[in-house]
């Protein structure tokens, strides 16, 4: 069964909102990632990946002032019968981000990312995000 497994918040100060979510929730720091698309803070509550992140690019169209929820993440067992299933449904690829050689030293594999009703963006993979639970 697919499940959320990430959150991607987007921030101006993510150091400070990571601190925040730490500070008032216990959410524990996992790392932290400076790549082209951007740069932030990860957290865990020991369950989930919370990435406070201050965006690179406007990924939704709002602007790069957009503050909030941003995209989330869904772990699948069948990547790509669920990327088909998702384009079959009116789903967009969204593979305009740039790529960071160093990411596969903390994941196999990039996200496969679309945009799906009303535009909202998610990340599909057939690996847990880090701090995550296992399956």
């Amino acid at each position: 069964m697919a499940r959320i497994q990430h959150l991607a918040i987007a921030s101006k100060d993510p150091e400070a909102q990571a601190q925040f979510y730490q500070k008032v929730f216990g959410f524990a720091e996992v790392r932290r990632l400076d790549n082209p698309r951007a740069r932030g803070v990860v957290l865990t509550d020991g369950a989930i990946n919370i990435s406070v992140l201050l965006f690179k690019q406007d990924q939704l169209d709002h602007g790069m002032d957009f503050t909030g929820l941003h995209h989330f993440g869904v772990f699948v067992d069948d990547l790509e019968g669920t990327a088909q299933r998702a384009l079959d449904a009116g789903c967009t690829p969204y593979d305009e981000l740039p790529e960071d050689k160093n990411e596969v030293n903390y994941r196999p594999k990039r996200s496969d990312k679309f945009k799906g009703p009303e535009n909202a963006l998610f990340d599909i993979a057939d690996h847990p995000w880090i701090g995550t639970a296992s399956k």
